[in-house]
């Protein structure tokens, strides 16, 4: 199937708000919302591209832009294939040079209506935390790790994992339960990893598929919230055509957890990604130094095992600039 390349640029201003734009009159869809950018051109790179959408439709310079996600959608009119950035640096102020309609999005921001069909997934991506703590309590011990987890919270972390894979069942259910009570005032989503039975009687946001679960599932599980471990592009494939909400790959770097186990580096994640249509986040070894390493290689963020707890410095909790 021949598919038309589009660019798509995720404006994010310093309060995390994302800007959309209105179709003019006389094009399809007309008086649909939508992200900006446009056709990419004969010999230019995807880039280039975006540029030079952005520099037409809204008259500002993009100067920094990182890959994200790729989506296929198909329209009565046309076959597209978006290549999203998140843009987070440009030149000049947007202006509608196209008889567009401009407005910004985000918390506090009055929603526009309709949105073109092919946005609703982008949005609930653009919704995600791009870091990811996944806990290991076993080793911490119990108290100090629920310590450790309300610090993180305070200091913006607002997506957990509970992945204690040595607990007994009734252990696990009482951890999980306290877990959930913490992360309450925050906001924030909790996911049990591998147990769907267990994230169902706990009122769980969601659960995280094992890679063996991954690899015989036919089925996207039933809640709202459902991400997979990964560690090849087979595996995120597979995340695809269940239509998972997101996927962790890795490991990225060393880890002690898994210390004989070769990592993948930045270069084999930025490959894996080119076309990924699920935010990506990279695991093993991620610090919050890596974050912007990731974003280059065209991921979500970072999930981290071990120094998510150990660190005191701030969690950005979204995508900004």
């Amino acid at each position: 199937m021949n598919r038309t390349e589009v660019v798509v640029a995720v404006l994010v201003d310093r309060q995390g708000r994302y800007l959309l734009t209105r179709r003019p009159e006389g094009k399809v869809y007309a008086g649909y919302w939508e992200f900006p950018g446009g056709k990419v051109e004969a010999g230019e790179s995807l880039q280039d591209a975006l540029r030079r959408e952005i520099q037409e439709e809204l008259g500002i310079t993009v100067l920094r832009a990182f890959p994200w996600i790729v989506r296929h959608f198909d329209y009565a009119h046309a076959n597209v294939r978006l290549h999203l950035f998140r843009v987070t640096q440009w030149e000049g102020q947007p202006m509608p040079l196209e008889q567009q309609v401009l407005a910004w999005q985000g918390q506090g921001c009055e929603a526009v209506a309709p949105m073109l069909p092919a946005n609703a997934p982008i949005l609930q991506a653009l919704a995600l935390p791009v870091v990811y703590g996944v806990t290991h309590g076993t080793d911490m011990g119990e108290p100090a790790m629920l310590e450790a987890l309300e610090r993180a919270f305070f200091r913006g972390l607002r997506l957990v994992q509970l992945r204690e894979k040595n607990l007994p069942p009734d252990l696990l259910q009482r951890l999980a339960e306290k877990v959930l009570r913490i992360a309450s005032p925050w906001r924030a989503r909790v996911l049990i990893n591998g147990d769907a039975v267990l994230a169902k009687q706990v009122g769980a946001d969601g659960v995280h598929l094992t890679g063996k679960q991954l690899a015989v599932l036919d089925e996207r599980p039933d809640f709202p919230l459902v991400a997979a471990s990964c560690h090849n592009e087979e595996d995120l494939r597979r995340a695809e055509r269940l239509r998972l909400d997101f996927a962790v790959l890795g490991p990225v770097a060393p880890t002690r957890s898994h210390p004989d186990q070769p990592s993948l580096g930045f270069g084999y994640l930025a490959r894996a990604l080119e076309n990924c249509e699920i935010p990506v986040l990279g695991i093993g070894g991620m610090t919050l130094g890596d974050l912007e390493s990731a974003w280059q290689a065209g991921a979500h963020g970072i999930a981290s095992m071990r120094s998510i707890w150990q660190s005191d410095a701030p969690i950005p909790d979204a995508f900004r600039a």
